[in-house]
C-alpha cells in the first residue's frame, strides 16, 4: 500500500504538469490561469457553503438520535473535493467535480459501508455500584432525618 502511495505522489504531479501544458497549448496561457484561479475560488466558496450545510445535518442527526455515519462520510468527501479544487491542477479538479455529484458520493459510501462494521455505543454510563467513599454508607455512618438535625 505504501508503494502505491509513493508512486502516486510521484506520478500525479507529472500528469498535472502534462495537462497544464496541453491545456495551455490549446486555449492559451491566460485562459488556463483563469481556469486554475477560478477553480480555487470555487473550491473555497464550496467548502464554506457545504460545510455549513453539513453542520446543520449533523445537528439534526444527533438531535434525532441517529448515527451520522453517512453525513460524516459525505462531509469528508465534500471537504476532499474542496481541497482538490483549491489545489492547482486539472486532474484534481476533475476528481473534485466527480466527488461533488451526489450519485458518485453515494456509490463511494456504499462501497465503503460494505467493508465496514458500525458499532453503536451509548453516550451515557450508569453504574449500579455505590461510590467507594468510606464516609458514605459504611458501618460508622449516622443517617439523620430532618427532625433529628438542629442547626446551632
Amino acid at each position: 500500500m505504501a508503494r502505491f502511495f509513493a508512486l502516486g505522489l510521484l506520478v500525479l504531479p507529472i500528469i498535472e504538469i502534462a495537462l497544464f501544458i496541453k491545456v495551455g497549448q490549446s486555449i492559451g496561457l491566460w485562459p488556463t490561469l483563469a481556469l486554475i484561479i477560478g477553480a480555487a475560488l470555487l473550491g473555497g466558496l464550496l467548502l464554506r457553503q457545504q460545510g455549513l450545510q453539513i453542520v446543520g445535518q449533523l445537528r439534526n442527526n444527533m438531535s434525532s438520535g441517529q448515527l451520522p455515519g453517512r453525513t460524516i462520510a459525505e462531509t469528508m468527501m465534500i471537504g476532499l473535493a474542496a481541497l482538490l479544487l483549491v489545489l492547482p491542477g486539472f486532474l484534481s479538479d476533475i476528481v473534485a467535480l466527480a466527488l461533488l455529484l451526489p450519485p458518485v458520493r453515494g456509490w463511494i459510501y456504499a462501497g465503503l459501508a460494505s467493508r465496514l462494521t458500525v458499532v453503536s455505543a451509548s453516550a451515557s454510563y450508569r453504574s449500579t455500584r455505590q461510590a467507594e467513599n468510606p464516609r458514605m454508607g459504611g458501618p460508622g455512618t449516622i443517617d439523620l432525618d430532618e427532625d433529628d438535625y438542629r442547626p446551632q
